[in-house]
Order: structure tokens, then sequence, then C-alpha cells
């Protein structure tokens, strides 16, 4: 039968940003009202210089992904935890417990990531705040609110486990690239990226949907939102990559191939022949994670 989660879990019922879905909706209308007002506040403003406050964020993030990734693994691993079925283990028990809060952990880093967009906004990269940035940051906060608030383990585990080490390449790559241009040859791997994301997001949905229609304890309303919104993430993402891959096709030396996208062009290929053009192409690769 399909279930539902049938109670709150009230080990993290008071944790901070979980009791209620109040501060939540605050966080997410104030996020609203940055994106609105935030780019008409920096209109006639000179972009922010940021490079010590990325630096520090960046790595901060390496590191704060990189702990939730050994988090997730330990005590799924010291639990017994299987990859195939894991109900949720509400009791207060050391291990159970110290899932629940590496699950509240990963839930407040995606509160802290809204700051990507603001960053965006002081820097004037308002290109970069796509549809599928602001609903990818802004979806993780609720999703994981709820997660934290009735399943705080469980299944959900590998979601948080994949993505913590997903983000510890991304913001890897992020903190070196804000070094400045000097590490730019040593961060070819950027094209990987996005097909990273993409493999992680078809694992959660092959995983899940095993889960969904499985005999196991696990609400199937959870498994059944983790689905949709995997497969709305594969589809979003998969866009933007086939529209990269794309202009990447145009590009046609070395080094602006390196640029990935947002580089000025002088010559395309238009089928087999070869035609110049003195167009600039504005549109610069984001940070969709």
């Amino acid at each position: 039968p399909f279930t539902v989660p049938h109670c709150l879990d009230k080990r993290t019922d008071g944790w901070l940003l979980v009791y209620s879905p109040v501060p939540v909706g605050c966080i997410f209308l104030c996020y609203l009202i940055i994106l609105w007002a935030g780019p008409r506040l920096m209109a006639r403003r000179q972009p922010i210089n940021l490079r010590p406050v990325l630096l520090l964020y960046n790595f901060a993030m390496v590191c704060l992904s990189a702990y939730m990734f050994y988090e997730f693994t330990a005590s799924a691993w010291l639990s017994s935890y299987s990859l195939l079925c894991q109900p949720v283990d509400y009791s207060h028990s050391p291990l159970a417990m110290r899932m629940a809060r590496v699950c509240w952990w990963f839930y407040f880093s995606k509160v802290i990531e809204l700051s990507d967009t603001v960053f965006f906004i002081l820097r004037k990269k308002n290109n970069q705040i796509t549809f599928l940035h602001v609903y990818h940051h802004a979806t993780m906060v609720f999703n994981w609110w709820s997660g934290v608030k009735y399943v705080a383990g469980g299944q959900s585990f590998l979601i948080g486990l994949i993505n913590s080490l997903v983000h510890v390449v991304m913001y890897l790559y992020y903190g070196l690239a804000a070094v400045g241009p000097s590490m730019t040859k040593y961060l070819w791997w950027k094209r990987y990226l996005t097909s990273l994301q993409l493999l992680q997001f078809f694992i959660v949905t092959i995983h899940t949907t095993y889960n969904l229609f499985a005999d196991c304890d696990y609400p199937d309303s959870m498994n059944a939102v983790v689905v949709a919104y995997s497969l709305s993430l594969i589809v979003l993402f998969s866009n933007f990559y086939y529209r990269m891959c794309d202009l990447l096709n145009a590009l046609v030396t070395p080094k602006e191939i390196s640029k990935i996208v947002g580089v000025s062009i002088k010559t395309v290929y238009n089928g087999k022949k070869r035609m110049t053009m003195s167009k600039t192409i504005t549109r610069k690769s984001g940070r969709y994670y």
C-alpha cells in the first residue's frame, strides 16, 4: 500500500529551522525579495570584487561537504545500513542520532548555498541566475526541511552522501577558479562537472524508483517526491548540457574550447563551410548545483 509519514520525527521536531515551516518559509521569501531587488540595486553600481570572500566560502563548503560525506558514510556503515531498503531508525541510539544530525547539517548546508545567488548579484553575474539555478537552490531547502522533519535517516542517507561528494568536487573547482587566471590550465576537468551532476540524479532516480515499488518500510510519498524531483533535475540539467555542447561544437580552437562558454568567437562552422563572425557570445556557464 502507498504509505505516508505517519508522524513527525520527534527527535528533530525542536531543532533549529525544523520545528515549524515558518522559518524556512521566511528564508524563501527573503530569497525571492533579494532575487527581485538585488539586480535593481546593483544596476547602476560597479560589480563588487569578492575574491577573498569567494575563496573562503568555497573552501569552507569543501570542508563542510567532506565532513557530511564522512558522517553519512560512517553512520550508515556502523549502523549496517542496507543500500536496497533501509527504514528510518527513530530511536535515540547514538548511531541513529548521529545520522539525524548529519541530515540536519545537510539541510542547513542548503540554506547556506542560497548565498551563491547573492554572490552572483553582487558581482553582477545576472546571466547565471537562471531558472535552473533558482529552482534547484530554492527547492532543495524545502525538500530537506521535510526530510529532517519526517525521515531523518533511512533511505534518504544515500541522497545526502552522493550529493555531498559531488559538492566536494564542485566547490573545489569554484574555489580554485576564484584563485585567478593562473589556475585556468589546471581546471580542464570543468567540462565533466555537469556530467557528474547528471550521474548523481540518475543514481538517485533508479535507487528511489526501486524502493517505491519494493516492499520497504519507508514512506512511499517521500520516494515519489524524490523520483519526481530527480526527473525534473535530469530534464533541466540535460537541457543545459546539450545547449553547452552545441555551443562547444561551434568553437574552433583549443583555447576557445577550454573556456567552455562565454567567449568572443571570430570563426565558427556553418555545416561544412567555415564562415567569419564578429558576434560575441556573452552567455557564461553558471554554477548549477
